[in-house]
């Protein structure tokens, strides 16, 4: 016998409890299919675990700089039991709230392995669901009108190379660490490698970032990658471009990574008591039962329509799953798009070119829309105004100077084509940026935006207008 609903989600994680929540708001009858935790990956294994542990690297740091503000301080250390503890609570709130949600919703959760069937006795068409469940009981049957894959992603590694949990560790070993290593190697430069090497030197650790390509986080702005660069450096940590990493030179040998590799055409050997595999993420397509139904997979991702759909049109699919932009936020607003249009809806299309994208390292990293090396290729006249956080004065009340805004506009029309920032809490800072895209904003409308002072939200308006070359504390 088949439970009937009107949709299930396959995958509790961001995109997919949103997902069922907004579905059920519609008066839709909502099932959830979790193997893990609702909450996903970026709940209990990335955003909000990763967050906390750089808050207390924050801390620490800040702390031991404590006699630049006339605070004096003696013995400063940290314990990595009760910065672990701290952040186990604050996913275990955050997972008492959504589960709280979910029930608020009347959404059923069944917790185990979900499957896409092909056409059967149920159902003429693919998307029977069978949930192998996580308590050995009988395997349930889920008949839905609708389907969502929300299955996510997983930490990726070079071939040949062996992640075994000990030395060679990915994202999900490194947060469940029961002590810091003193010193790591971090095979790639995108932004995990980056908020995780920010994160440990932070710590004490000693770190060096291998980067195949020529420049750490390579889909930024030139100028911020510089920066970004630069302050990573001068916070004691190494990084390492165009390294030629093979897989046959990782070896372990006495409790230690040695990992042998082409830097500029010599061989180099670096040694460390452990190394972080940080080169992407794959989509979670495995045994999920595609195989029944006509979906198509391209390069690892399930291929959809703009309204989210595959070849199956009644089977959606959202999040890390689809590629694109993965991120937390962005799977989110692809689930209620996807919920949207199952219900009838009009929806409209995700515009990548409006979504904020956020680094949070020390400093912080943060940019929408296009960076100045896209328009130039795209053929845009652009005009580019910097200003530095230097010149604001609750940057330098706060002790955080470094860094910079900038601000890209097409000259033509004075449109914003992109804002780029680097510096003390930019990731909250994007947000008027990212609105102001959304809503096509010129420039003349950011510098007549009377920004309250002090704040660091003034650096905004101040790089609006030197796009004219008008700034005013420059």
């Amino acid at each position: 016998m088949a439970n009937e609903y009107d949709l299930v989600i396959l995958g509790g994680g961001t995109g997919g409890y949103v997902a069922a929540i907004k579905a059920a708001q519609y008066g839709q009858k909502v099932a959830i299919v979790e193997q893990g935790k609702l909450g996903g990956t970026c709940l209990h294994k990335g955003c909000i675990p990763s967050k906390a542990l750089l808050r207390s690297a924050e801390v620490y740091a800040q702390a031991k700089e404590a006699n630049e503000f006339g605070i004096q301080l003696e013995g400063i250390g940290f314990d990595f039991n009760k910065v672990q503890e701290r952040k186990n609570r604050i996913i275990e709130q955050l997972h008492q709230g959504i589960t709280a949600l979910i029930k608020k919703g009347k959404i059923d959760v069944y917790e185990g392995k979900g499957r896409i069937l092909g056409p059967s006795i149920f159902s003429p068409r693919p998307g029977t669901i069978s949930v192998e469940m996580n308590d050995q009981s009988e395997n349930q049957m889920l008949l839905p009108e609708n389907i969502i894959i929300a299955t996510g992603s997983s930490p990726r590694t070079l071939a040949g190379i062996e992640v075994d949990g000990d030395y060679i560790i990915n994202s999900d070993h490194a947060l469940e660490l029961e002590e810091l290593p003193k010193t790591i190697i971090i095979v790639g430069g995108g932004v995990i490698g980056v908020e995780w090497a920010s994160l440990l030197a932070d710590f004490g650790v000693e770190v060096t970032i291998v980067e195949y390509g020529d420049s750490i986080l390579p889909q930024l702005d030139q100028d911020i990658r510089k920066e970004a660069t630069k302050l990573l450096k001068k916070k004691g940590i190494s990084i390492m471009t165009n390294f030629q990493l093979q897989s046959n030179d990782v070896t372990i040998q006495d409790n230690q990574v040695h990992a042998r590799g082409s830097l500029n055409g010599q061989s180099t050997e670096l040694v460390a008591e452990k190394m972080l595999m940080s080169v992407g993420r794959r989509a979670n397509v495995d045994d999920i039962g595609l195989v029944n139904t006509e979906i198509e997979v391209a390069d690892g991702f399930i291929q959809v329509n703009d309204r989210y759909q595959t070849k199956e049109s009644h089977i959606y699919a959202i999040g890390d799953v689809i590629g694109g932009l993965q991120l937390a936020h962005v799977a989110s607003h692809e689930g209620m798009l996807a919920v949207n249009h199952i219900v009838g809806k009009e929806i409209e299309q995700l515009n990548e070119l409006t979504v904020a994208t956020c680094i949070y390292s020390r400093p912080e990293i943060a940019s929408v829309g296009l960076t100045e090396e896209k328009a130039i290729e795209l053929g845009y006249s652009i005009n580019v105004g910097k200003f530095p956080f230097q010149a604001n004065g609750k940057a330098l009340v706060h002790g955080e100077a470094s860094g910079f805004i900038k601000v890209i506009t097409n000259k033509d029309n004075r449109d914003l084509l992109g804002v780029h920032m680097i510096g003390p809490h930019v990731t909250d800072l994007i947000s008027e940026a990212a609105l102001a895209k959304y809503l096509d904003a010129a420039d003349i409308e950011i510098q007549e935006m009377i920004h309250p002072h002090p704040t660091l939200s003034e650096v905004f308006g101040e790089a609006a207008l030197a796009t004219e070359g008008k700034a005013i504390h420059i």
